[in-house]
């Protein structure tokens, strides 16, 4: 599972930082996460197919999360782009850029689909044979759902030594693969956990942008590997973030720690701060494996 950071600043872009966007790459999909201003930039600088994206969720329609999507989208007609494309996001998504496309009078020439979102509860979106994305409801000053990325449960391992010693026939693999035991010829009965091996961890991603400190989410992400929760303010404007319906760095790690969660990914950092490790330092007084997003990062899981 690798995720690169294209951007986790708040509100305004800079010519040194970027509006909130990334791109998750789990069991071979591609997906990109939020879609502020300059993504197609950073999706360049950091050498990601834009063939391979074919799903964007966009979590609330706050500028700072959605206003490079039209020009994403305009850009894919532009490269003759014949995929079809699946953007997910909260009612208003295709009114909005809908509206864009006809007072440009530029249609894609692809397929272009919305599923738009409204349920205040946890809600499965998508599901492939790999990968299912559920939405976390969110708290902020409009609708917004962070999502949650969970691999499924992989394929058992064949034990090759056993499957030799036993006999077993090729056109049992695929059983032994699933998890059933095996009958011998004379009737003896082969337990699947002596044939086959357990199959990696699923991996999984929670992607918590914008929301206040809010514990019911916590249920949803339990046990999650990686959770990228904002932390927009230090505790020093923590009256700032309850005003604002944000979170502190300090909240963000009490929540990966209720949650039982592996790693920590801090972002969506105020502009009004000079550094970002103070957040890191903050964070880790609670969680103490935190990580910093910042532009162009990559993290490989």
């Amino acid at each position: 599972m690798n995720l690169t950071i294209l951007g986790c600043y708040a509100a305004t872009p800079r010519t040194f930082t970027n509006p909130t966007s990334q791109v998750l790459e789990i069991s071979n999909r591609l997906f990109l996460i939020d879609c502020g201003e300059g993504t197609q930039t950073q999706l360049r600088k950091n050498k990601i197919r834009f063939t391979a994206i074919n799903q964007i969720f966009i979590s609330h329609l706050h500028g700072d999360h959605f206003y490079g999507l039209i020009g994403l989208i305009s850009t894919f007609t532009l490269l003759n782009r014949h995929n079809s494309l699946t953007i997910y996001g909260p009612v208003g998504i295709k009114e909005v850029i809908k509206l864009q496309l006809r007072l440009a009078n530029s249609w894609p020439q692809y397929e272009l689909n919305f599923v738009e979102l409204k349920s205040k509860q946890s809600e499965i979106i998508y599901e492939d044979k790999k990968v299912i994305v559920r939405t976390i409801p969110l708290k902020h000053r409009v609708y917004t759902n962070g999502f949650l990325f969970t691999e499924k449960t992989k394929e058992r391992k064949l034990n090759v030594d056993k499957i030799q010693e036993y006999g077993i026939e090729t056109c049992y693999f695929q059983n032994i693969k699933n998890g059933h035991d095996i009958v011998l010829d004379n009737g003896t009965v082969v337990p699947n956990h002596v044939l086959s091996l357990d199959p990696p961890k699923s991996k999984s991603y929670a992607f918590c942008s914008d929301t206040q400190y809010d514990e019911s989410i916590v249920p949803i992400i339990k046990g999650v590997q990686v959770l990228y929760h904002e932390s927009t303010f230090l505790n020093t404007e923590e009256h700032i973030a309850e005003k604002t319906m944000h979170s502190t760095a300090q909240q963000a790690a009490q929540i990966a720690q209720q949650a039982n969660a592996e790693k920590l990914i801090l972002g969506h950092y105020s502009t009004r701060y000079e550094s970002i490790k103070p957040f890191k330092k903050e964070a880790e007084t609670v969680f103490k494996n935190v990580l910093l997003g910042d532009d162009g990062v990559n993290f490989k899981f």
